[in-house]
C-alpha cells in the first residue's frame, strides 16, 4: 500500500524531479487527493485517525500530524468529541475568512452584497491566464457592490469558468442565502482553499466612480485576486475596487 502511495504522490507532483518527503507529508497529499476526488465533501466527517492509519499502513501519530497541518490550513476542522470534518464556507466563522476590508478602527462590519448583473462572455487574454483557460473560453462575469453600514465600499468584477459553474446566473445568485464561496460549495461542489492577491493604488474611472457614488479620480485600492480549490486549480478571478475613505485593507501576519 505504501509503495502505491509513493507512486501516487510522484504522479501528483508538478515537477518530475524526485524529492524526499516526510511520511506525514505523503499522507497529507493522499488525504488531499481524496478531497480532490470528492470522496469527502465540505461539511462531511472524514474517517478517524485510526481508520486512516490502517488504510495507509502508517502509525496513528503520522496521520495525526498530517491532519493537524490540514486543519491549520483550514482544509479540515476538528470538532471536540465529534471527529474531523472537511472545512466549509457555510460555517459562520469561515464565511468571511478572505474578506480583508475593515473600518479604519479595525472593526469588521457584516457586508451586504448588491448584485449589478451576471453575464456570459468569452475570456480575453488576462481572464484566460488568471483562470488557466484558453482564450475565448466561455466565462461568467458577476458584478456586484459590497456595502458596509449602507455605504458602497467595494465594486467586484468576478470571473468564473462557465463550464465549472454551469447554469450560474442572476436568479441562482439572488435566490441563494449565503456568500458566493458558500454557493460554489453547495451548488457546484467547489471549495475555495486559498487565494493570491495583488494590490495597487488606482484612480476611479467614471463607471466605477458612478457605481461607488464617488467623484472620478478618487484614489481606490485595486485588489486582483485569484482563488484556488484543491490541487492548486484556479477557479475564480476577482478584481475589487475599494474606496478607502472610511475603510482599509487589514492582513494579519504570523
Amino acid at each position: 500500500m505504501l509503495q502505491l502511495a509513493k507512486k501516487e504522490i510522484l504522479m501528483a507532483q508538478s515537477h518530475s524531479t524526485p524529492t524526499f518527503r516526510p511520511l506525514y507529508e505523503q499522507i497529507k497529499i493522499l488525504v488531499t487527493q481524496s478531497l480532490v476526488a470528492g470522496e469527502w465533501r465540505p461539511g462531511e466527517v472524514i474517517p478517524s485517525e485510526l481508520e486512516l492509519a490502517s488504510r495507509f499502513k502508517v502509525s496513528q501519530g503520522t496521520v495525526r500530524k498530517a491532519i493537524d497541518e490540514l486543519a491549520a490550513e483550514n482544509i479540515l476542522m476538528r470538532r471536540q468529541g465529534k471527529g474531523t470534518f472537511v472545512a466549509t464556507h457555510t460555517e459562520e466563522h469561515n464565511q468571511y475568512r478572505f474578506l480583508r476590508i475593515v473600518e479604519l478602527n479595525g472593526k469588521q462590519d457584516v457586508p451586504i452584497s448588491k448584485l449589478i448583473n451576471c453575464e456570459r462572455i468569452k475570456a480575453d487574454n488576462i481572464a484566460a491566464d488568471r483562470l488557466g483557460l484558453k482564450r475565448g473560453t466561455p466565462v461568467v462575469v458577476v458584478r456586484r457592490l459590497i456595502k458596509f453600514s449602507g455605504e458602497s465600499v467595494i465594486l467586484d468584477n468576478i470571473y468564473l469558468s462557465a463550464t465549472l459553474f454551469k447554469g450560474l446566473n442572476e436568479a441562482v445568485i439572488q435566490e441563494f442565502q449565503g456568500t458566493l464561496y458558500s454557493l460554489y460549495e453547495v451548488r457546484y461542489g467547489t471549495r475555495i482553499i486559498h487565494a493570491e492577491e495583488r494590490i495597487q493604488a488606482i484612480a476611479a474611472d467614471e463607471t466605477t466612480a458612478g457605481l461607488l457614488g464617488i467623484p472620478p479620480g478618487t484614489p481606490l485600492l485595486d485588489i486582483d485576486r485569484v482563488a484556488y480549490t484543491y490541487g492548486g486549480q484556479p477557479v475564480e478571478w476577482r478584481v475589487s475596487r475599494c474606496d478607502t475613505k472610511h475603510h482599509c485593507y487589514l492582513n494579519e501576519l504570523g
